[in-house]
């Protein structure tokens, strides 16, 4: 994309949203023809608020245009629901209102947003999701194996624009297909089979259900993927792929929320993973993975599959996998295969998702007993000529 030359930006109002106690903002806002989607979820946990422009006579209550902006916590993200009035004066406040917090990217649903409108602001189309947006899914409370089913109900499109450096950018390159889990435990699955479709291995159309339950199969330790058992089973899925787990704790992971009945059976599946990857040649690394090893990777167009803790960036403290595959000036660039429907969060905040440093750093410390575990998967090997 070529550099975008912005517009100059009048003076900008930034008010929280709150569409239950705040009557007076939404009568403010009526003028603009404001959508009922905005009050219809609680998005209270994702900080919403207003970015508007007010009107050329000084007058505060005059608005000529708005935008509804919100982002998960722990993030370096904007992301406007929707931009009424006048839409690009408020889109352009929307990114100026980023730059300002020194973040990486805004992303605009695509309720109502036109294609010419986001191409004149700078944004980019982003590739719709592998699956409909209403086959995403809603986690369950005290369920350590990643979020269940639900309806999300997104936009069928999307837009990007990466902010560096004052200008519009590229993003990361190659973007990954997106694909949300069907179910509440094959988080760790999809993650894999994104990675396989991002580098090339693994056709994006034939990333589907049958090939999510398929590699789940392989790598769970009902319900729970841990990270030995799905390096393994994406090993045994592409033999010639490097596959090298992370996992610095010698002992089994991911059992502490069932009795210690349910918890014997599922250990010995663990040490029996273990013996498996030795067999197949996938080294298991017990030293802490930095964010800067992460990083180093992500430079290699290597991928690594991260298991996070939801409790930041949606509140629920539920071990989930992640797919980093891209870095961008003080955060990394995921794919996650959730989106929290009840929050207002749709397939556009999961989506090219860049989440800063320190947070990711934060987040991949998993359970209580504050472990890191991930499986990063390089390039196969070229043929030979």
């Amino acid at each position: 994309m070529s550099p975008v030359k912005e517009a100059p930006v009048h003076p900008i109002i930034v008010v929280p949203f709150e569409s239950d106690t705040s009557p007076a903002l939404l009568r403010r806002l009526a003028h603009l023809d404001v959508p009922e989607r905005w009050r219809a979820v609680d998005r209270s946990a994702h900080a919403p608020h207003i970015v508007a422009v007010p009107g050329d006579d000084d007058d505060a209550t005059d608005w000529t245009g708005a935008a509804l902006v919100s982002a998960r916590p722990g993030t370096a993200y904007l992301k406007i629901v929707d931009a009424v009035g006048d839409v690009r004066a408020a889109v352009a406040a929307v990114v100026a209102h980023a730059r300002d917090q020194g973040l990486a990217q805004v992303k605009w649903e695509g309720w109502t947003a036109s294609s010419e409108d986001a191409a004149a602001a700078g944004f980019t189309p982003m590739c719709p999701p592998l699956t409909p947006p209403d086959d995403a899914t809603e986690p369950v409370a005290g369920d350590a194996t990643g979020p269940a089913p639900g309806d999300t109900a997104g936009p069928a499109t999307g837009y990007v624009r990466w902010l560096h450096d004052g200008v519009a950018s590229e993003p990361p390159p190659n973007e990954p297909p997106y694909y949300g889990q069907t179910t509440h435990f094959t988080c760790g699955a999809v993650t894999a089979l994104l990675a396989q479709a991002h580098a090339g291995t693994l056709p994006p159309e034939a990333l589907d259900r049958r090939a999510e339950l398929a590699l789940w199969r392989d790598a769970t330790n009902f319900l729970a993927c841990e990270p030995v058992g799905l390096g393994v089973a994406v090993r045994r899925a592409w033999p010639s792929t490097s596959v090298t787990v992370h996992l610095d704790v010698d002992r089994p992971v991911l059992l502490d929320h069932l009795p210690d009945g349910e918890q014997e059976w599922r250990a010995l599946l663990q040490r029996e993973s273990r013996t498996q990857a030795a067999h197949l040649g996938v080294p298991v690394d017990a030293r802490h993975l930095s964010l800067a090893a992460i990083r180093a990777a992500l430079d290699r167009r290597e991928h690594v599959l991260l298991l996070v803790s939801l409790a930041a960036m949606q509140g629920f403290d539920v071990p989930h996998w992640v797919l980093c595959h891209g870095v961008v000036p003080g955060a990394v660039v995921i794919e996650d295969p959730w989106a929290s429907a009840a929050a207002g969060d749709t397939w556009v905040d999961a989506h090219l998702l860049p989440v800063a440093d320190a947070s990711l750093d934060g987040m991949a410390t998993v359970s209580a007993d504050r472990f890191r575990g991930a499986v990063r998967i390089g390039h196969a090997p070229e043929p030979a000529p």
